[in-house]
């Protein structure tokens, strides 16, 4: 049997259950998911929203890109963590990072909505 990469996830422990390593592998896509939509919505602010004022517009959309890719670091993260778990029995880990992401788009949703206003 070849040997599987990463080896910090996969040189440890014992071989889970396949339910649970699909499932943390279906939540790495979501969070993969989650990220591309962040990073498409900041390219989608900054080309077609016109009528906002340009350095705010691109403030915002930077922030939202960021916050992709910080979704993309974050979801690696998470599921190394989470998938050495499983392999070494033990609980699975918090998610404290989520709480930043969720106050990051929330922050950007509203300044959004604080510049579409301030146009008008």
């Amino acid at each position: 049997m070849t040997a599987r990469r990463p080896r910090s996830v996969y040189d440890v422990g014992d071989e889970p259950d396949p339910r649970f390593t699909f499932a943390n592998e279906r939540t790495f896509l979501a969070w993969i998911r989650t990220a591309l939509a962040l990073m498409a919505a900041g390219v989608a602010l900054d080309s077609l929203a016109s009528a906002l004022p340009e350095t705010p517009r691109r403030w915002l959309a930077a922030a939202l890109v960021l916050a992709g890719v910080a979704g993309c670091v974050l979801a690696w993260l998470r599921w190394t963590a989470n998938e050495r778990a499983l392999r070494e029995s033990r609980p699975l880990p918090g998610l404290p990072a989520a709480l930043v992401l969720a106050a990051l788009v929330a922050s950007g949703g509203l300044a959004l909505v604080v510049l579409t206003l301030a146009v008008r």
